[in-house]
């Protein structure tokens, strides 16, 4: 699994694929496919975060928990699909909140968050992989201790980013996070079931915005229509 991973990142985490748990968890997907399963991402999908987000341009982490389980949904960005697909309720939620945060935001016809990963945006799961279908199929097998050690490093090597946490999972991943050295912006989870309880309304986009040009770094452009 090295072979797919973004160089600044492979320095940082290249001992990790020489560890007993990340070897369990390569045969545990070997197995998948052996026993017929559908995994997603497709397999070069599954470090597209790290392939757009170079270790030492990190500005933001959005924290997700699995990748989308449907056909053609998941390419390894948090909470991002690919063109040409419905935009999931958690993502019509997001977009909801920027149309009234970000001036000039207008609701896109896609769900595709390349952009904002090219400019910074770390869209980060915690687990990687997902057995079709079966939501939370992947969880414990490894992939938890590896995206760990990512917030760790980047709390650990990095300053001054900006860790957008949403709903409990995600807030659980502070105590990771060196408080003293980032900012941390906690809300509601986007999801339908959650995103009445404090996520409208939380106005992370621009306060993030505000927080990076205070430090003298550039802001993102969170539009998404070309």
């Amino acid at each position: 699994m090295t072979a797919t991973l973004e160089q600044s990142w492979l320095k940082v985490l290249k001992n990790e694929f020489e560890q007993d748990y990340m070897k369990s968890l390569r045969a545990f997907l070997l197995a998948e496919i052996k026993n017929g399963h559908t995994v997603y991402p497709k397999n070069a999908d599954i470090f597209n975060a790290f392939k757009h987000t170079p270790f030492e341009k990190v500005k933001v982490v959005i924290l997700g928990q699995d990748p989308y389980h449907g056909p053609n949904q998941a390419h390894g960005l948090s909470f991002s699909v690919q063109k040409g697909i419905k935009p999931p309720p958690s993502l019509k939620n997001i977009f909801k909140e920027l149309s009234t945060d970000i001036q000039d935001f207008e609701s896109p016809v896609h769900g595709d968050l390349t952009k904002w990963a090219n400019q910074g945006v770390l869209l980060l799961n915690a687990t990687l992989t997902v057995r079709a279908q079966e939501p939370g199929s992947h969880q414990g097998k490894g992939w938890e201790t590896f995206t760990d050690r990512i917030i760790t490093e980047l709390s650990r090597q990095r300053k001054g980013i900006v860790f957008l946490l949403w709903g409990k999972y995600a807030q659980d991943k502070s105590l990771l996070i060196d408080e003293s050295r980032h900012t941390l912006l906690k809300a509601a989870h986007p999801s339908p079931f959650s995103a009445y309880r404090g996520f409208l309304g939380c106005r992370h986009f621009s306060l993030t915005n505000q927080i990076l040009k205070e430090q003298g770094i550039a802001p993102i452009d969170w539009r998404l229509n070309d």
